[in-house]
């Protein structure tokens, strides 16, 4: 079952245009949403949230229109600037934003509050980055919300609070069947807790996959520069090339490269790796998947 589902969703803006987007974030697991600066990230989550309306196409959420207000009592918006009044302070806002919904859970509320070191009498535009985050956490976390969804939530953000909000969102899917979305620019951070990876690009979505497909059959290929030539370009997604050998993305098998021997070294591709090549391909047009059978020779 899905949480999501974006189908054959346009958004055109004055410099740029998302077309036809499908994709899906499956229910229960985490999901993470990948792709350079200007690749329509945050214009697709606007859109999920109903922040910016779509131009053509539907959005379900829970089986249902994403504008259904019931719908957004599910949901915890996590995002990379504070939407809260500054002058407030954590338990003014609480104040505000209890009342809003109907799971909210005082208990779980205090619970984050200690966990997060917060301050609660002091105004929130006097909070550094990192404690405003975990303001922006604890308000989406209280409800209990059964979808979870986190725009760049570590950007900014030192080491350790990057690791500890990590921590505590492998600790949620441990504990609760809960669905959760992750779009950040950092993709060590989707290495370590990441289900499912969306990549988008330029406003389409260049692929779908479990984080499992991804580790199984992603490599980066390293050699020298005289084993590269047209033929052999086409094996792969993007070639990094210098003055001392070449670096490349592969998908698929990576024993047909055993007949080069020392002269090839193979290593598993990170999604920082995927994202780099895969870009690379997109705006140089070369480089295709490797089909089952096929050799070098």
């Amino acid at each position: 079952m899905n949480t999501v589902e974006f189908l054959n969703v346009t958004k055109r803006r004055k410099d740029f245009a998302i077309e036809d987007l499908n994709l899906t974030i499956p229910q229960g697991y985490v999901t993470g949403f990948i792709g350079p600066n200007g690749s329509g990230k945050t214009t697709t989550i606007q859109m999920m949230m109903n922040i910016l309306q779509v131009d053509e196409g539907d959005i379900k959420l829970f089986g249902t229109s994403h504008k259904d207000h019931k719908v957004k009592q599910k949901i915890g918006f996590v995002y990379d600037e504070l939407f809260m009044y500054e002058d407030f302070t954590v338990n003014n806002m609480k104040s505000f934003i209890a009342p809003l919904y109907n799971t909210w859970n005082e208990e779980l509320f205090q619970k984050y509050v200690q966990k997060f070191d917060l301050p609660l009498r002091k105004k929130i535009k006097k909070l550094s980055k990192g404690m405003k985050m975990k303001v922006s956490l604890l308000f989406a976390l209280a409800h209990e919300p059964e979808f979870i969804v986190m725009d760049e939530p570590t950007s900014g953000l030192d080491p350790l609070f990057r690791r500890e909000l990590l921590d505590i969102l492998q600790e949620m899917m441990l504990k609760e069947n809960q669905t959760i979305f992750l779009s950040t620019h950092i993709t060590t951070d989707l290495d370590r807790i990441a289900d499912h990876i969306i990549f988008i690009h330029k406003g389409k979505i260049l692929f779908q996959k479990s984080m499992d497909d991804v580790k199984e059959n992603y490599y980066v290929i390293k050699g020298r520069l005289d084993i590269i030539d047209m033929d052999t370009k086409e094996l792969f997604i993007g070639v990094d090339e210098t003055d001392v050998g070449f670096t490349a993305l592969f998908e698929g098998d990576p024993t047909i490269f055993e007949p080069f021997g020392n002269d090839i070294v193979i290593e598993k591709a990170t999604l920082e790796d995927i994202m780099f090549y895969m870009t690379r391909k997109e705006n140089s047009n070369y480089g295709s998947p490797i089909t089952e059978g096929t050799t070098i020779n």
